[in-house]
């Protein structure tokens, strides 16, 4: 076990005592800890994909990790290998810009770097782009209920299109809804948006 490791299970990182600014070093070093335990675990996971097949989901499960969170890790670390990451940006600065193509991708990164844009900014000036906005109170979860075969295959699909796989299914409900509702109001035939949207 690293001494980090140790030392942040026994809580030794924390003192009676300490400054605010201790304190809040302490959470910065955490934080760079958390977030490259977060690339190496994609890392991970796409070696164990590309040498051990499908024998790696063994590995997963006996690491007791969330099984959804570890294929967004290696969904991102697929997108953006060790070369083109951006070491004082967080792995969710690098989720938000997943899904465009690479020369964009590095455009909206060079401007968190030198702007010191968090990754709620960026996710709110990629909002901003796309003539949308972004309110955070108003966002709402949407919950399915799909067999465990169904989940798999969607989850299959997403590594395939190197996104995370939320991103995949809003992306398709978008289109769907975008060929159901036409301007005016006027509504097409549902199975014509399903095939559109499948195209």
């Amino acid at each position: 076990m690293a001494a980090d490791e140790i030392m942040a299970k026994q809580g030794t990182l924390l003192r009676r005592g300490m400054t605010f600014a201790e304190w809040k070093d302490v959470g910065r070093r955490l934080a760079r800890i958390a977030d490259g335990s977060a690339w190496a675990l994609g890392d991970w996971i796409i070696y164990g994909q590309e040498v051990y097949g499908r024998r790696y989901q063994e590995a997963l499960r006996a690491t007791d990790l969330d099984y959804k969170t570890l294929r967004n890790y290696a969904c991102i670390a697929r997108r953006f290998p060790p070369a083109r990451r951006r070491l004082s940006l967080s792995l969710q600065h690098h989720a938000e810009v997943a899904a465009l193509d690479e020369a964009e991708q590095d455009l909206w990164l060079y401007r968190c770097e030198t702007l010191g844009w968090s990754r709620r900014e960026l996710r709110r000036q990629l909002a901003a782009r796309a003539g949308r906005i972004v309110d955070e109170v108003e966002r709402v979860t949407v919950r399915v209920q799909v067999s465990a075969e169904r989940e798999r295959r969607w989850r299959e699909a997403a590594t395939v299109a190197n996104c995370p796989l939320p991103e995949l299914l809003t992306r398709v409900v978008d289109e769907a809804a975008d060929s159901l509702l036409l301007p005016g109001g006027r509504r097409t035939d549902p199975r014509l948006a399903l095939v559109a949207a499948s195209a």
